[in-house]
């Protein structure tokens, strides 16, 4: 006897890997298309462009460290870390059935990759470059927010939604996982 699930899983399969490759494929394109534009047009010399009032602010930094310029020591330790999370990240994709999940981690894999290109070919050198970061929110010069860029704010939404699919116990393949009742009396 024969079970039409595995047959019928492996289309779904497919299309949230299709899913999870494309999310992060865009989220990888913006990013290096925003941090090409902001290298050419915008030095890191140049005064904060203002924008949405206020909400916004446009300057170029460096940045050696992890999110929030932690870790600035750290660089290649930084560097060795996204690599493994990226492969990490891709091996799982395989048991991806869930839509939610495809998007969370396209999102993570997408900004990590989009960091690790930076990373491997900006100065100072490979695995020691440093990232191009350029939106500071709410003022200029990171006074009240770290200055972070289109990859950073992938990691963290996919991060969010990853945090938010879990705490609801969505899997990867897509089934609930249910909580047992507690029957208290």
């Amino acid at each position: 006897m024969t079970s039409d699930v595995p047959a019928a899983a492996t289309p779904v399969r497919r299309r949230r890997i299709v899913l999870f490759a494309a999310v992060a494929v865009l989220v990888l394109g913006l990013d290096v298309a925003s941090k090409i534009v902001v290298v050419a047009q915008l030095p890191p010399t140049h005064r904060p462009v203002r924008i949405l009032g206020g909400v916004l602010y446009l300057q170029q930094t460096r940045n050696s460290g992890a999110a929030f310029s932690l870790g600035t020591g750290f660089t290649v330790i930084l560097t060795a870390v996204a690599v493994i999370v990226a492969v990490v990240i891709i091996r799982t994709a395989k048991r991806l059935r869930s839509v939610g999940w495809a998007i969370a981690f396209g999102l993570i894999l997408g900004g990590a990759v989009g960091n690790l290109v930076d990373r491997f070919f900006r100065d100072p050198g490979i695995g020691r470059g440093h990232v191009v970061d350029w939106l500071s929110a709410f003022a200029p010069d990171a006074q009240r927010w770290p200055i972070f860029n289109l990859a950073d704010s992938g990691i963290v939404v996919g991060a969010v939604l990853a945090g938010v699919l879990a705490l609801a116990g969505v899997e990867f393949d897509g089934r609930r996982h249910v909580r047992a009742e507690r029957d208290e009396a």
